[in-house]
């Protein structure tokens, strides 16, 4: 029930001495759909009791710079790289001292095009009236569908970075391809491949997200994914080799 739940929850936050805000999202989901940053109690209930039926996963907040890196390494290789890099902007409004964030979003060229999505990420604050030349982010989750701006970001790439990027995935076995989000309070830092924190890891089915950059055209990206195919396709047939049973078509 709702009770068990939460109390679930709140034991899960003691034990690993998380306080609010948290994050919480569906086990199973993709682009975003169901995460949600959770700040209170009231909220964390409220989302528990949306979710009935669904596992949910709660994790700490991260806050800071967003990027995704788009690694792999083929199996028979010592050493990963980096495929793609891509950051991740907040979209934000600016005060006016007269609007409601509502009506700034509203007169907002690209924002109105995602208000239905700020808006339910907004709640009550919609009706705030932010001050001259105050910003307001608009968003926190790092997610395209939901208004995040993606841009091709490869031009920060270090070799310390890709040596940090490595050891991580090399943590986890058999992980050959597939991207991290994440998250660091300064890129002079990450570059240096320190103090930065993964907020997510996606698999075989993940994609190099710098082609929703806008000044990509639909030929580029596709350019882009065939590439990407043929290196998961390369990387499966060297685990074929070793050993490894792919699903059956059934």
């Amino acid at each position: 029930g709702d009770g068990l739940r939460l109390q679930r929850a709140r034991e899960f936050m003691s034990d690993r001495a998380l306080s609010f805000p948290v994050v919480l999202k569906p086990d199973a989901g993709e682009r975003g759909s169901g995460v949600a940053v959770i700040s209170g109690e009231h909220s964390l209930a409220e989302y528990l009791r949306g979710t009935q039926g669904t596992d949910v996963i709660i994790q700490e907040h991260v806050a800071g710079l967003e990027f995704g890196i788009f690694y792999y390494r083929y199996p028979d290789s010592d050493r990963g790289q980096i495929f793609s890099i891509t950051k991740k902007l907040f979209p934000s409004v600016v005060g006016d001292g007269k609007s409601s964030l509502e009506e700034l979003i509203l007169k907002d060229d690209r924002a109105v095009c995602m208000a239905r999505a700020y808006f339910d990420a907004l709640g009550e604050r919609l009706w705030d009236i932010p001050a001259t030349g105050e910003s307001v982010q608009l968003i926190e989750i790092g997610t395209h569908c939901l208004g995040s701006i993606f841009l091709d970001g490869l031009e920060i790439r270090t070799a310390g970075m890709e040596a940090a990027i490595d050891r991580l995935a090399k943590g986890f076995a058999d992980f050959y391809f597939g991207r991290f989000d994440i998250r660091t309070p300064s890129l002079a830092d990450f570059q240096q491949g320190k103090n930065f924190k993964v907020v997510e890891l996606n698999g075989v089915t993940s994609e190099a997200t710098h082609i929703y950059d806008p000044r990509n055209s639909l030929f580029a990206a596709y350019r882009v994914l065939f590439r990407q195919w043929r290196v998961a396709f390369e990387i499966g047939e060297e685990n074929r080799k070793r050993g490894a049973k792919p699903a059956t078509l059934w």
